[in-house]
């Protein structure tokens, strides 16, 4: 197998469907479906079966899978190896990030960086899905969750409080909720379930059961901007309330008991490559701002 037959048989393994590997690969789905009929001709085994929920693999495809992880393993530090020699600040870094802290710190960074090194392209991706730095699906992310894989440099950027928020319109038709009422008659904005690991039964430390929960969304941003708009209250850090002046903080003395962390993670065979620190100090300069 070369390498691009690896991506393609790893892609449509962790995607477990053509168009998500396809996706992943930034390549059109009949691509991937041609280059895997290929790839399972040329090893004379049926490597996935179709199912309803997508595909997955055959005993072959088992057979090959510790083999194809291992080199990408190896291809992957290659190439951050050799990306780690590189003293010109030019060529591209990919950063990924949350929506909100896009729009928020990374967007300024970036226009920072083209501003002082035109020769450097960042690319961005801003997704709720933690890319695997160690596979170069990313060269820098920006995450709202500390990672644990070794190998990586990892940089907290920032922390604040998270307190309960809502907008003088919404104060204006609902109400200020009273503490220890259990948010009853009001409305409620969370994340979807999964989204994050600290949202739980609670506001602001308060219990919320007695709420009607109106909107769940998918993304730090979306759920920023149902709250300003006046159509529900619910929890933001800090920060959004010195950049929305809508923003009104409910129980200024009560918060979430785990503050909104944000990290900075790059791979460590990366942190000597001029580009990529370029960035990097760059972004860790524009969350102190």
């Amino acid at each position: 197998m070369n390498w691009d037959d690896v991506r393609i048989f790893l892609a449509v393994y962790r995607a477990g469907t053509l168009r998500g590997a396809a996706e992943r690969l930034t390549v059109d789905q009949t691509t991937v479906g041609r280059r895997l009929n290929l790839l399972e001709k040329s090893l004379g085994s049926k490597l996935f079966l179709k199912v309803r929920d997508g595909w997955v693999l055959t005993a072959g495809g088992e057979k090959i899978l510790a083999t194809a992880k291992e080199i990408e393993r190896l291809t992957c530090s290659i190439e951050r190896r050799s990306a780690g020699d590189d003293d010109r600040l030019e060529g591209k870094v990919h950063v990924t990030t949350t929506d909100s802290l896009a729009v928020d710190f990374v967007l300024p960074a970036i226009e920072r960086v083209q501003h002082n090194y035109p020769n450097i392209q960042v690319n961005l991706t801003t997704t709720t899905r933690l890319l695997d730095l160690g596979r170069r699906e990313a060269d820098i992310a920006v995450r709202t969750i500390r990672p644990e894989q070794p190998d990586l440099i990892i940089k907290k950027l920032a922390s604040w409080e998270v307190g309960l928020f809502a907008t003088q319109k919404y104060i204006d038709n609902f109400g200020i909720p009273e503490p220890g009422g259990g948010f009853k008659g009001h409305r409620i904005a969370l994340y979807q379930s999964g989204i994050t690991n600290s949202q739980d039964g609670l506001l602001a430390g308060e219990m919320r059961h007695q709420g009607l929960v109106v909107a769940e969304l998918d993304s730090s941003m979306m759920l920023a901007t149902f709250i300003r708009a006046g159509l529900a209250l619910g929890e933001l850090p800090d920060y959004f309330a010195l950049r929305y002046q809508e923003l009104i903080r409910l129980w200024p003395k009560q918060k979430r008991k785990n503050p909104y962390e944000v990290w900075l993670v790059m791979h460590q065979d990366l942190a000597h490559t001029a580009r990529v620190r370029t960035v990097m100090q760059t972004l860790t300069e524009e969350f102190r701002h």
